[in-house]
């Protein structure tokens, strides 16, 4: 009978690490992180350089000790089964760390030996078309593209077959057009049920492909929530009302909103919709006797989150 799937691919509880070295005061990266990834998410964790991002995939994937605190991994504890915590997840670092003499198809065929793949259950072909690779299966890793080496790194950390796949910053340094291959790859292993983590420095590829996102700051976790929780939480739009005619003076009837008055007849009106909805303000308007000719909203977009919230960290801190 197989065994029931965990509700939270990834769990981690009061995870501490602290780095000691020989000078100088320890290091705290991570402080008491409690984190709970879903089955079948799509989650990203966000974060300034330094947060803390790298220490906690390192841990994950076994390549650091933590401190104190508890972490699983696919239901398996890291420090208990450390042998199924390391088979449930694939790692795609940031770093092009490929062999330049292998082959693809080699690397792949190492990779599969490494994790214990039997060589009838390995899928190196097919994990090589899927990434697009296979016309380059016999040609030296040295002589692939910066995005045919990024994409290489995730077909060999999907040799396995992870439920689990990490990506870390992914997409630095590759073109639009090979981003998004890479991208529609991805998000097809999560239909499928891979859970993905993805940590990336393009807020709008979070904003775009997570259905979860954690934003961490100097090791502490400052906001977990649902990507459309998170842009629902700064209650803030910006109004651009283009008016009929030129204004020398602000009219006492918008007064009560501070617009801001600039060239070219626009208006600009900073709100929060749940205090002063655009209805008002518009009626506002035209209280003042002015016709508006044209109008424009701009709506809060993750990385108003992430500064307000990383910020608000660090003055509390």
């Amino acid at each position: 009978m197989r065994a029931q799937p965990p509700d939270n691919a990834v769990e981690t509880e009061s995870l501490v690490k602290v780095y000691r070295g020989r000078r100088g005061p320890p290091k705290t990266a991570l402080d008491n992180i409690d984190l709970r990834i879903p089955r079948g998410s799509f989650f990203g964790l966000l974060g300034p350089n330094g947060a803390g991002k790298s220490t906690f995939i390192n841990i994950l994937a076994g390549l650091a000790l933590k401190t104190s605190g508890t972490v699983k991994v696919w239901g398996r504890d890291i420090d208990q089964d450390q042998r199924g915590a390391r088979a449930a997840i694939g790692v795609v670092p940031q770093e092009l760390n490929l062999d330049p003499f292998f082959t693809p198809h080699e690397l792949l065929e190492v990779q599969a030996g490494m994790y214990g793949v039997p060589a009838g259950e390995r899928r190196t072909a097919r994990i090589l078309e899927a990434v697009g690779l296979a016309d380059k299966a016999n040609a030296y890793a040295r002589t692939l593209s910066g995005g045919m080496r990024r994409r290489l790194l995730v077909a060999k950390a999907m040799v396995h077959s992870p439920p689990v796949l990490v990506l870390d910053e992914p997409t630095a340094g590759v073109d639009i057009a090979l981003r998004q291959q890479l991208w529609e790859y991805v998000k097809g292993l999560n239909a499928r049920g891979t859970t993905i983590l993805l940590t990336t420095h393009y807020l709008e590829e979070a904003e775009q492909l997570c259905d979860r996102v954690a934003i961490i700051d100097r090791g502490k976790v400052v906001a977990c929530d649902t990507t459309g929780a998170l842009l629902r939480r700064l209650d803030s739009k910006t109004l651009t009302v283009t008016v009929d005619r030129d204004l020398d003076e602000l009219p006492a009837a918008l007064a009560a909103f501070a617009p801001e008055m600039r060239p070219e007849r626009r208006l600009v009106f900073a709100f929060k919709p749940s205090v002063s909805p655009v209805g008002r303000i518009l009626a506002a308007v035209q209280e003042a006797g002015l016709t508006v000719v044209d109008l424009s909203t701009e709506e809060t977009d993750l990385e108003d989150i992430f500064l307000q919230l990383t910020r608000a960290a660090r003055d509390s801190g």
